[in-house]
């Protein structure tokens, strides 16, 4: 095989994680983002204050994209060094963005719970951020694990 043609499938790699990343985030900050929004018009209809901690929950899923990023930027780096390698490169793309998309998608309905939960009772708002974290923490092992195997 042609060094650039393994070069360009090392790419698709990168790639991958990236785009699996943020198809995830979307998923998971549409999710929560909904929930917020409907949180926040509860708070409104019972004349209490919106709470804009709800935002934060919101947002908690976008991280994965940033991980997929350097997902992508690590595998282009190690591709230029060594392209004969492009079936690992490939594959850490694909099953870390996987890895990342579920994450921040299942990151975005926890969220969604928890935007409910604080809405109505206006207390939780640092447990459910540990739970978020404790999600976030999948997140960050595989890109960990990516790392370790490139």
């Amino acid at each position: 095989m042609e060094q650039e043609m393994m070069l360009a499938l090392s790419k698709v790699g990168g790639y991958a994680a990236v785009g699996l990343a943020a198809i995830g985030s979307s998923l998971g900050t549409g999710v929560a983002g909904a929930a917020a929004i409907g949180a926040w018009k509860k708070c409104y209809l019972q004349d209490k204050p919106a709470p804009f901690l709800l935002l934060a929950m919101a947002g908690a899923p976008l991280s994965q994209t940033i991980y997929g990023m350097i997902m992508m930027i690590l595998i282009g780096g190690a591709a230029a060094k060594n392209p004969q390698n492009w079936p690992l490169y490939l594959a850490i793309g694909i099953f870390g963005g996987f890895a990342e998309m579920i994450s921040a998608a299942f990151q975005g309905r926890a969220a969604a719970g928890g935007c409910n939960a604080y809405a109505e009772t206006n207390q939780g708002f640092a447990n459910d951020l540990m739970i978020l974290g404790v999600i976030e923490t999948c997140s960050i092992f595989a890109l960990v694990f990516s790392i370790m195997v490139m």
